[in-house]
């Protein structure tokens, strides 16, 4: 990505706070043009518990979109998450 000049950060620090207090600190897998997040995974499904973690980070982060991407089949499936 860096060759394309498209900015990327990997395992981007996410802090979720309830009642203005941190109750959790997370690392986000790819965080692209700060406008997408992607969190990568290679499991044999993806599961409620995957879709919930990338929708905490979204609203955690702000970023309105969101690509879950599943690695462990021939051809990796994304899931796709707006805000």
């Amino acid at each position: 990505m860096h060759r394309q000049r498209i900015a990327a950060e990997s395992q981007v620090p996410v802090s979720v706070y309830y009642k203005g207090m941190v109750v959790g600190q997370y690392s986000a897998d790819l965080l692209v043009e700060d406008r997408v997040l992607l969190e990568l995974k290679a499991v044999k499904q993806i599961l409620p518990e995957h879709e919930a973690q990338i929708l905490n980070y979204l609203k955690a982060t702000g970023v309105r979109v969101g690509l879950l991407v599943n690695f462990s089949h021939p051809k990796a499936v994304i899931k796709r998450f707006v805000l």
